[in-house]
């Protein structure tokens, strides 16, 4: 039995709500249980120095967390005057993962950063600020095209990350920070939407574990990825978790909208 009393494959309650920065042009607050990420994407319109005349555009991410998001306060990076490996390496893995579902030449020479602000942590917060990562970039390029200054959409598959762990010897999905810090074996997937691997982190803790494990935590994994990508395609408002161009998606009359809410909430 996992102490939150979830199945083994089952994922926390999941919540994605966007537009919650005013001035951001693409945004989103998203919670995996009680791990929640503000996701930010901004929109500059000046590329990296070495990607100039390229014809190419740029995603990268930064990732962060507030001092008092875990149970004892942390430190702020900024105060000890550098980033921490750990701060570097998950803000890496964003953006590459987003990078890897996006047509750079199709952006244009443009370069977006993805904001992903940890409020409280309880474990899979790099797979969280993927998932909303993502949500928050896709809103920006639609803030663009209702500019004018994207016409095509340069996405065609979503990308989401879910954890997957060997707890009391039983694969599980979606770890939160208790069953992680005792698990035997953990797995970051980072997956796109039309079945992809983007990234795979997997780690033993006590002792190796077979292919027999790893084929089950992968299948774990992509029942997860498929359902966050779901929660994706509702907060955006997009079709059947495939995004497409606002020019062809379909008009919605008032009686076919549906909440884009989902109906778990986190705990408090």
């Amino acid at each position: 039995m996992r102490p939150s009393g979830r199945k083994f494959d089952e994922l926390r309650p999941i919540s994605i709500e966007t537009g919650v920065s005013k001035h951001a042009e693409g945004s989103c607050f998203i919670c995996f249980g009680d791990t929640q990420v503000l996701c930010t994407a901004s929109v500059d319109e000046k590329v990296p120095g070495w990607m100039r005349n390229s014809g190419k555009g740029w995603v990268t991410a930064e990732y962060g967390m507030l001092p008092r998001a875990t149970g004892d306060r942390m430190a702020r990076e900024a105060a000890r005057g550098k980033q921490s490996g750990r701060t570097q390496e998950i803000q890496r893995l964003i953006g590459r993962s987003l990078r890897a579902v996006v047509d750079l030449e199709g952006l244009g020479e443009v370069q977006i950063k993805v904001d992903c602000d940890v409020i409280q942590a309880d474990g899979g917060t790099r797979t969280a600020s993927i998932t909303g990562g993502f949500v928050a970039l896709y809103a920006a390029l639609q803030h663009m095209q209702s500019l004018g200054s994207l016409t095509t959409m340069p996405i065609e598959t979503p990308v989401a990350a879910i954890s997957c762990g060997i707890f009391r010897g039983e694969p599980v999905l979606d770890l939160d920070y208790l069953e992680d810090s005792t698990a035997m074996a953990d797995a970051n997937f980072v997956l796109s939407g039309d079945g992809g691997i983007v990234e795979i982190q997997a780690t033993a803790e006590e002792e190796p574990f077979g292919d027999e494990a790893f084929t089950e935590l992968m299948r774990l994994a992509r029942k997860g990825i498929a359902e966050l990508v779901e929660h994706q395609a509702k907060a955006l408002g997009i079709d059947d978790g495939e995004p497409v161009d606002e020019e062809e998606a379909p008009s919605e009359t008032a009686d076919e909208k549906t909440e884009t809410a989902p109906e778990d909430q986190p705990k408090a």
